[in-house]
């Protein structure tokens, strides 16, 4: 399905370079901010307590943190857990208060609110042992999910696609994890999911490009190989309109309504949604058009797969 059709290939490659330059400044000030004001890791990650209590009925949020922000618990998340009435509190651990009268702080800062009353349902301690366990495994899922999608590019496309389209990914996490740094934005769970479907959206971008790439070099003899790439992006641009759009509409969604729960994991999805689109076009593209990518290698492979059903 098009909403519209381009006649004209628009030359996207004309101004390949210095687009790469602008992705490169990006990608620099993101690895800067990464290396120099690191990340702000969660309870998950570091460490820390985990609240959970009930009420009688609907509480607001906002109370409840001016309360612990006063009880000395600055950096305390509050959330709705399962509805309005179940609160999870995560906070950071503290040198000056054991963890058995942590639940017991809680419960005596809350009862200073005006409201019903505030049952503490249970008290978990999360180790930094175990954050640090959290935080390799994340690492180690990112890693394999790199390898893979290498491996499966390059099997069905050709290792030029493969490499470039690690490149793009590469990029749009970097960059997502830069953001996380530079604003201090808390990073959790939620958003090395929301970092990990990023990659998952942006080789699917890249896939569709590389597609009609492939696609491109077997029908039209005619086009150079920066044209065949202006053509493929031009056909696909329709496509990449209504798909990460109807997304980022939904994505928005959760940003504006979905609350404090959900609010990190859909600006994370927002940026590498963006980004995604941009570094498909501007970065991949232009990195496999200068591996050399041509014509020769698919009419080569082509005639390959001929021969071998002739025989």
């Amino acid at each position: 399905m098009e909403f519209f059709r381009i006649k004209k290939d628009i030359p996207f490659m004309r101004h390949a370079l210095v687009f790469n330059l602008v992705s490169m400044t990006f990608f620099a000030v993101a690895v800067l901010c990464i290396a120099f004001r690191g990340l702000n890791l969660s309870v998950e990650f570091t460490g820390g307590t985990l609240v959970e209590v009930s009420y009688a009925e609907t509480v607001s949020l906002d109370p409840l943190r001016l309360a612990l922000t006063e009880g000395g618990y600055s950096d305390a998340q509050v959330q709705h857990f399962g509805s309005t009435r179940d609160v999870l509190i995560r906070l950071q651990n503290r040198d000056d208060i054991e963890i058995a009268q942590v639940g017991d702080r809680v419960r005596e800062t809350l009862g200073r609110i005006d409201g019903p009353e505030a049952t503490i349902r249970r008290v978990e301690f999360v180790g930094p042992q175990v954050g640090k366990e959290l935080a390799n495994d994340g690492a180690m899922a990112l890693l394999l999910a790199v390898i893979g999608i290498m491996i499966y590019l390059a099997m069905r496309f050709e290792w030029r696609f493969g490499f470039s389209t690690l490149v793009a990914n590469l990029h749009d996490v970097i960059i997502i994890l830069g953001f996380f740094a530079f604003f201090q934005w808390e990073f959790s769970l939620s958003v090395l999911a929301a970092v990990m479907a990023v990659m998952g959206y942006s080789v699917n971008e890249a896939v569709i490009v590389f597609d009609r790439v492939r696609e491109t070099f077997r029908k039209r003899r005619d086009m150079k190989t920066p044209e065949v790439l202006d053509h493929a992006i031009t056909r696909t641009i329709s496509r990449t309109i209504i798909t990460h759009g109807s997304t980022q509409m939904m994505v928005l969604s959760m940003l504006f309504f979905g609350g404090e729960t959900l609010f990190y994991f859909a600006v994370a999805l927002t940026i590498g949604i963006c980004f995604g689109i941009y570094s498909s076009i501007f970065v991949a593209c232009p990195l496999a058009m200068w591996l050399g990518v041509s014509r020769e290698q698919f009419a080569t492979k082509t005639k390959e797969h001929r021969e071998e059903a002739v025989v």
